[in-house]
């Protein structure tokens, strides 16, 4: 494995911490539960966060750098030299999924550990064309459509008819095929087509299209699924990469207008609660087995998810690998058990299995207590599109209670301007309960007595998603 060095104690390591807020935070209070050291960072734009001030408690002033962007990677680099890190936690978002970051941390002249998957495991995943490809050699379903660019129009027709067809035996009323640029992004070059008989003469227009503005003539043919629900299974193996595990399943289907996830819940369906027109454990099942056995044929070798689209129908399609922790790894820790005992910190077995520590337990250790939501507090309007909002929060409060985990760079003893640089997420709510009918009834507890006050610029009081969380409460898990 790239990774893999002289194997090197807990306590010896020192990680820098390359992000910021709330996963910050939890990556270093990971490393003092470990008992191993870290280097954190900020920029001007985030010196009233919380991550910097349990920096300076946690580890002193000498544990924390300001940098002028957490996208630059030389900057980074240059703070793990000079704070003497031996590792880099990427975190989520930056430098998580970027493949050639891994391996430069890994490959430069003073050598330092990624903690997550090897850079060859990130550039395989991260390439949904090749996940495509590696899922159906084992026999795992993939949404239908093709796994490499077409370049011959009949072989192009031929697929576009097996996506009409699959969407005929789903029972849409409309179906579609999507005809997309293989070299294209951010949205260009991608034309709908809902009649089997004007197929060919998109398919030339985007063939043309392709060639004249990527040089490079390759289609993809793909089918749009609109009506589905949205479940991730959380994987964890060592640098080994032999014997993966799973902690469970999540269903992320509560989203906002831009396919944002808002609300997760753990396990991903509650057939013992509700009901569903298909075997909803079979399916949970299904999905599991399916993301481990890419794992162990990858040698897949940290934290991952293993994204998943569920049909009404009950059949699941892989969508995506992520190649990373995940923000909502928490619901899933807060159900979990490893040989009875609970408290589970994935990102503490991130860490730990990183530094090249074994798992230390297998599937059967892992067993699963009660339901998990996870809430996203937002600042933004979802009336308007969920556009986010911009000001400073005034109160920030909520009652503590044995079944809630709140996690958040906010400061709650003082002011805040929510920084315009990023994204407007004020923290992280999971509850638990021993069903799903306590996790809802707790979880609207929760919203109740929550205060959260603030004015923007002109004057205009805060936008925050938390009506919209409390609506959704009631629709969780449902199909």
């Amino acid at each position: 494995m790239d990774n893999a060095q002289e194997h090197i104690p807990l306590h010896d390591h020192k990680i820098l911490v390359a992000n910021r807020g709330e996963i910050a935070m939890r990556i270093m209070r990971a490393c003092c539960k470990l008992g191993t050291a870290f280097t954190a960072i900020y920029t001007a734009d985030d010196a009233a966060s919380g991550h910097v001030r349990l920096a300076r408690e946690l580890g002193g002033e000498k544990s924390l750098y300001r940098v002028s962007s957490y996208h630059d990677a030389n900057e980074l680099m240059a703070v793990a030299d000079a704070a003497g890190c031996t590792a880099v936690h990427p975190g989520y978002g930056f430098f998580a999924e970027d493949f050639r970051f891994a391996r430069r941390v890994t490959k430069r002249d003073r050598k330092l550990i990624f903690i997550g998957p090897s850079w060859k495991i990130i550039r395989e995943l991260g390439d949904k064309i090749n996940t495509k490809r590696l899922a159906r050699s084992l026999d795992v379903p993939t949404v239908p459509g093709s796994d490499r660019p077409i370049y011959d129009e009949l072989e192009a027709e031929r697929i576009a008819k097996t996506v009409f067809e699959f969407q005929e035996q789903q029972g849409i009323d409309h179906p579609l095929v999507l005809v997309k640029a293989s070299a294209g992004g951010g949205g260009m070059g991608i034309e709908e087509v809902y009649d089997p008989d004007q197929f060919r003469s998109v398919y030339r227009r985007i063939r043309n299209y392709a060639l004249r503005q990527f040089k490079d003539e390759g289609v993809l043919i793909e089918q749009r699924i609109t009506d589905f629900n949205h479940l991730e299974v959380q994987i964890v193996a060592d640098r080994s990469g032999r014997s993966p595990v799973h902690f469970g399943t999540r269903n992320c289907s509560i989203q906002s207008s831009g396919r944002q996830k808002r609300l997760e819940v753990a396990p991903g369906f509650a057939p013992e609660a509700l009901s569903y027109t298909f075997d909803a454990d079979r399916v949970l099942r299904d999905i599991v087995d399916y993301s481990l056995t890419m794992a162990r044929k990858v040698g897949y070798d940290n934290v991952g998810t293993w994204e998943w689209i569920v049909t009404r129908k009950g059949d699941p399609f892989l969508m995506e690998v992520n190649t990373r922790i995940q923000v909502e790894n928490g619901v899933s820790a807060r159900i979990a058990r490893v040989r009875g005992q609970g408290d589970i910190d994935l990102i503490a077995e991130q860490i730990r299995i990183g530094l090249g520590e074994p798992l230390g337990y297998g599937q059967a250790d892992i067993t699963f207590d009660g339901l998990g939501i996870e809430y996203r507090l937002i600042a933004e309007d979802p009336n308007n599109n969920f556009t986010p909002w911009v000001g400073h929060i005034e109160q920030f409060t909520w009652k503590p209670q044995p079944w809630l985990t709140m996690l958040t760079h906010v400061p709650t003893d003082e002011q805040y301007e929510i920084p315009t640089e990023f994204d407007p997420n004020l923290a992280l709510a999971i509850v638990w309960g021993k069903d799903l009918e306590e996790a809802k009834a707790r979880g609207l507890e929760f919203l109740r007595d929550l205060r959260l006050t603030g004015h923007n610029a002109t004057g205009e009081p805060l936008q925050s998603n938390v009506d919209f969380l409390k609506t959704s409460t009631e629709r969780i898990l449902r199909f």
